[in-house]
């Protein structure tokens, strides 16, 4: 079976043979996915978390005019003295909107509002502060510059500048700087459709009775919520039982309409194996034993077109997987410039215990101690059935495949899920 993505050697001898590393993992899934094609040209107030197709250049200067950046007068920095003090006439006011239609003339200076465009003549600004009026007239002492408190034209952003690079997700501080370019609309990458479902005959969705061994869907919650926080349009295909032909149906139809297929349970060994001689059947899929905790099987490749994401059945294991590989290669077939969410690293509160071999991902809340230092602490229980500990947490505390535990006050490397999620 030939495979969509390129191979990436694994060198770690701690790593059991068949196992990747995460970064492994990652490595692949980023070298195989490249940004979707499709561009759609949108109205500014609808390219909210949408990301840009191209590099978008200011039409005009920003500031448009050299302006004031203090309330104060604006006279001509020749005039300042070099010792002593020095006084000037005041022959009008320049406002934000209403500028002075003057000239500022040699020895005299004009009254400016922040904001407000530099008047023909003047190219200093003195704070109110910094001189002594008396009726129309200011008296200025010597240690002031030439050229000080004033904003060139340009000087934020010039003709032609880059307001925002190709690939950035458009935040609501974003809406405002290209509305300050005056832009009404601008090109963005088509939103990604992803299709997901859970497999199970012992799943019931909500409102159904349970009997015995049968659990609630809990997955296809947690996924929808997942996906819409990315601003993809999402296709729930609800829970497919275990049954061959349901499964295949599932599979194309899915495939058919979607980006991107996400499923979650039937990828462990032991699981229902129609599962697997569908995937390789329909698709170029691969299987996955990831060297992590919780999380360790995942299966990636293409069905057809749509790329495909084989999550566990656990709980929390879907959580992780999502987050740490399908999230990721879902912002990259986005456009994402940044695709890895940021890590930080603080003091543990307790001790934490932890085999070697394998990079775990545990579920902790960072907060402040008495003494207002950042700190990160274990929600408790880390099972990988205990969705609980992912509701209380505010962060996974990352532990690395070398690392044997962690005793109090330890740094460790935390990922926030602000950001992540």
């Amino acid at each position: 079976m030939s495979h969509s993505h390129k191979p990436v050697s694994i060198t770690c001898d701690d790593v059991p043979a068949g196992t990747l590393t995460v970064d492994a993992a990652r490595e692949r899934i980023k070298a195989a996915m490249e940004p979707v094609a499709g561009i759609e040209r949108v109205a500014l107030r609808d390219a909210l978390g949408r990301v840009l197709a191209e590099d978008v250049r200011s039409p005009v200067d920003v500031p448009s005019h050299t302006n004031s950046a203090m309330d104060g007068y604006a006279l001509r920095g020749a005039d300042l003295p070099a010792e002593g003090s020095a006084r000037f006439p005041v022959v009008g006011t320049s406002w934000a909107g209403r500028p002075y239609q003057g000239e500022v003339g040699p020895g005299s200076c004009v009254r400016i509002f922040t904001g407000a465009a530099m008047p023909d003549g003047a190219d200093t600004v003195l704070m109110q502060e910094a001189v002594k009026r008396a009726d129309d007239v200011i008296e200025v002492r010597s240690g002031h510059r030439a050229g000080e408190n004033v904003r060139q034209a340009g000087e934020d952003l010039p003709r032609g500048g880059v307001v925002l690079e190709d690939g950035a997700r458009i935040r609501p501080s974003d809406l405002g700087l290209l509305a300050s370019v005056g832009l009404a609309e601008v090109n963005v990458r088509r939103r990604l459709r992803v299709a997901f479902f859970s497999t199970g005959d012992e799943l019931r969705s909500i409102g159904e009775p349970l009997g015995k061994g049968d659990i609630y869907d809990s997955n296809r919650y947690t996924l929808h919520g997942m996906l819409r926080r990315l601003g993809v349009e999402i296709i729930d295909m609800g829970v497919v039982r275990d049954d061959r032909g349901a499964t295949r149906s599932a599979f194309r139809e899915a495939a058919a309409v979607a980006d991107v297929l996400m499923t979650s349970g039937g990828v462990s060994v032991g699981e229902a194996d129609f599962v697997k001689e569908t995937l390789d059947e329909l698709g170029e899929v691969d299987f996955w034993k990831i060297a992590m905790k919780p999380g360790k099987p995942l299966a990636f490749g293409r069905i057809d077109k749509a790329w495909f994401f084989g999550l566990p059945g656990n709980p929390v294991s879907v959580m992780v997987t999502f987050y740490q590989f399908a999230q990721p290669g879902i912002r990259r077939l986005m456009g994402c410039r940044d695709t890895e969410a940021p890590v930080m690293r603080v003091p543990c509160v307790g001790k934490l215990r932890k085999g070697k071999g394998r990079t775990e991902f545990q579920r902790g809340v960072l907060m402040r101690d008495e003494e207002g230092r950042v700190v990160v602490d274990s929600t408790g229980a880390q099972g990988s059935g205990i969705l609980s500990s992912m509701s209380r947490a505010n962060c996974f505390i990352i532990l690395p495949r070398e690392s044997e535990g962690v005793a109090p006050g330890d740094l460790v490397d935390v990922q926030p899920f602000e950001g992540l999620m």
